[in-house]
């Protein structure tokens, strides 16, 4: 499993009972994760010092509980020299998913170390941490999401980040139709990210399965890759489909235009004063081998 032990405005304090006690920046929240199924509190004293907390209704989704009424509406935490804004989002979100620091690295490294000028296109872009660690390395970006506010949201980490004069490109669009439109463009890219849901909705309706459209979706994104291609990284949430299958998936795809190295793992978070890791999902990615 890779962690990242540098996050110092984030932090998992304690877990339990299906809850996990996490700190940022100088706020706690308490928010729900179906993998903490042990009930044993490390901490228990610190548990009733939140500012917020999610809680799951019986009927779906849920709703937060201000404990704080000086919480601010948004707030900031930064990782190295990047800064995001946050906020509660309905169904317990804050915009932010820590553990893909991990990813973000790997971006920026890649980009450095290629030493030339670099396209990376960021499909289900959300609020942009992966454009912005991008940009910050004067790659040129094309982020596309379906959601208006994730854009909007995205342009806010930009600016927050003082990289509005970098090149990117902001689209609210279907990932599947930009894609093969894309194609018929003539586009490329050095590095295609991607962060699908389990199941979504475009910004026409359009119905995604995760099951049912990666593999094509990834097969037609191959086909946007440069003939100098450095990285196709996907990212998973969805707990239907192991590693191996994304690695599948890649070796069917992407493997087969440029030969390259495949790997995959778990993404987690370490918690403080203890051996314990939360899992946050997995990635499988390929890599051009190194000449």
């Amino acid at each position: 499993m890779k962690t990242v032990k540098d996050f110092k405005d984030y932090q998992i304090l304690d877990m339990s009972n299906g809850e996990k006690l996490e700190r940022w920046g100088n706020i706690t929240l308490l928010r729900p994760d179906p993998e903490i199924i042990w009930p044993t509190k490390s901490n228990p004293s610190i548990w009733n010092k939140i500012d917020a907390h999610y809680i799951r209704s019986n009927e779906g989704g849920g709703h937060w509980e201000i404990k704080n009424r000086n919480l601010p509406d948004a707030f900031q935490v930064s990782y190295k020299d990047l800064v995001f804004n946050l906020k509660l989002m309905g169904f317990k979100h804050t915009g932010l998913f820590p553990e893909q620091a991990y990813n973000w690295n790997l971006i920026r490294d890649t980009i450095n170390n290629s030493k030339r000028h670099v396209k990376v296109l960021n499909l289900f872009a959300y609020t942009g941490a992966a454009s912005i660690a991008a940009l910050s390395c004067d790659a040129e970006v094309v982020h596309v999401d379906s959601s208006r506010g994730m854009i909007e949201w995205a342009k806010e980490n930009v600016k927050s980040n003082h990289l509005e004069d970098k090149n990117i490109r902001f689209l609210v669009d279907d990932v599947r139709k930009f894609i093969k439109r894309e194609i018929r463009r003539g586009n490329k890219y050095d590095i295609i990210l991607m962060d699908p849901p389990s199941f979504g909705r475009g910004a026409k309706k359009e119905v995604w399965s995760i099951e049912k459209d990666l593999f094509e979706l990834v097969n037609d994104a191959t086909e946007l890759l440069s003939d100098d291609p450095l990285l196709f990284l996907i990212n998973s949430y969805s707990t239907g489909l192991s590693m191996t299958v994304l690695e599948n998936i890649l070796k069917l795809t992407v493997n087969k235009k440029e030969e390259g190295i495949i790997s995959s793992d778990e993404l987690g978070i370490e918690m403080q004063n203890s051996s314990l890791v939360l899992p946050c999902g997995a990635y499988a990615r390929w890599e051009k081998k190194n000449s």
